[in-house]
């Protein structure tokens, strides 16, 4: 008789490796987080993002069409992952870790069960939970109450520590080298592609020497030329630079779910009149945004400001999104603190410790005078009395024509 396949297992292989943050930064995030759970009666809490498991755990999952928790309740903490991953989540993870196999359907919700006791009140994110997995927990935990957690977590997350602060600082000097390389890469006739994996390679190595324990993924360029600099996520393609060209560098250095982003405008050996109008424009408001970064000020009154600026030069109908986002854990296949962007439907009021972005667009169509997409983007740290921008690397047309 053939011996039954395990449902769950533990695998605790090799050694616990050294954390993204210090034992106590960890503790104080869960400590915040059972208050919270105290607070709004919650027994325990089942993450499933990968941004609240990455921030609740420093761990950050490969999903591959598998789902992956993390489990907190007032006295434990373990990560969930699937049995293709080995021992690494359970050596990346701050607390403990249980894994699921592929033997059986929906083992994942069996260990759902062995760590949370039916009855509970359990908070869990609406913000993620399809609605197929909402029922398979539902079915796991039938005499359960579910609550949301997603937004308060969130909240949470805005306030940065300063553990935090200095990493996001360390990463966004990883961008500004990314830049260099990107810059040093242009050249007329050479692919969008080849300037943008000169740049990611610079910063995965200074990723590979600033923190040597870091797993290296998700580092990234999107460089982008003459009419692919309409979007500010177009991929990298192919195309060939040409003499006169509006450039877009995008540098993003990754470590831990930590997102840093550096953007600029740059011209390909020359900028038409033109051109140059619109880029001065959008660098105005780049400078103004900046000075209107401090703690009281609320995002949509930023927004009202910088539009103000655009209107002035019939440029408002142009600008593309938001005016810039909260930093931390994100990424652009995951999270968002959606409460901290710079936009008129937003009322945050600025805090001190919130990291943030500057980063204002306009895109004039093809066929127009000045055609193309300009950006510029900073990452600013807000102080007690203002901010300090961590970005070093130069914007504008004195700098930025290669």
């Amino acid at each position: 008789m053939t011996t039954p396949l395990p449902e769950l297992i533990t695998l605790h292989n090799g050694e616990k490796v050294p954390g993204t943050f210090t034992r106590g930064e960890m503790d104080n995030r869960v400590s915040r987080l059972r208050s919270l759970m105290q607070k709004n009666d919650i027994d325990a809490v089942l993450f499933t993002s990968y941004h609240n498991i990455n921030y609740f755990s420093d761990f950050l999952y490969c999903a591959f069409g598998r789902s992956y928790g993390l489990v907190v309740t007032n006295s434990d903490h373990t990560t969930i992952s699937a049995n293709i991953d080995g021992g690494q989540p359970w050596r990346r993870s701050y607390g403990d870790n249980v894994t699921y196999t592929d033997w059986q359907k929906d083992n994942f919700y069996r260990a759902v069960k062995k760590l949370i006791e039916d009855g509970a009140t359990v908070g869990i994110e609406y913000d993620h939970l399809t609605i197929q997995n909402r029922q398979k927990l539902e079915t796991a935990l039938p005499g359960s109450r579910f609550v949301d957690i997603s937004a308060s977590t969130m909240r949470s997350r805005m306030i940065k520590s300063q553990e935090e602060i200095l990493h996001i600082t360390s990463l966004a000097a990883i961008a500004d080298i990314g830049g260099a390389a990107c810059a040093e890469a242009i050249s007329v006739g050479t692919p969008e592609h080849e300037v943008a994996l000169h740049s990611t390679g610079a910063m995965v190595r200074e990723i590979a020497k600033r923190f040597p324990h870091a797993e290296l993924l998700d580092t990234w360029t999107w460089f982008q030329s003459g009419i692919n600099t309409d979007g500010a996520h177009n991929p990298v393609t192919s195309r060939r630079i040409d003499s006169g060209d509006i450039l877009s560098l995008n540098c993003f250095p990754m470590v831990a779910g930590y997102y840093v982003a550096l953007e600029r405008t740059l011209f390909a050996e020359y900028c038409p009149d033109e051109h140059l109008r619109l880029w001065r424009i959008n660098c105005e408001v780049h400078e103004k945004g900046a000075s209107l970064i401090k703690p009281g000020v609320r995002c949509c009154d930023i927004a009202h400001s910088l539009n103000e600026i655009y209107s002035e030069h019939g440029l408002l109908e142009y600008r593309t999104f938001g005016y810039g986002h909260s930093f931390g854990v994100l990424c652009h296949y995951y999270g968002r603190e959606a409460g901290l962007e710079l936009r008129e439907d937003v009322e945050t009021v600025l805090e001190p410790d919130m990291v943030v972005s500057m980063e204002p667009m306009i895109m004039l169509p093809e066929g127009r005078p000045g055609a193309g997409g300009y950006r510029e983007h900073d990452i600013l740290v807000v102080t007690e009395d203002g901010n300090r921008n961590i970005t070093g690397f130069p914007y504008g047309p004195e700098h930025n024509i290669i």
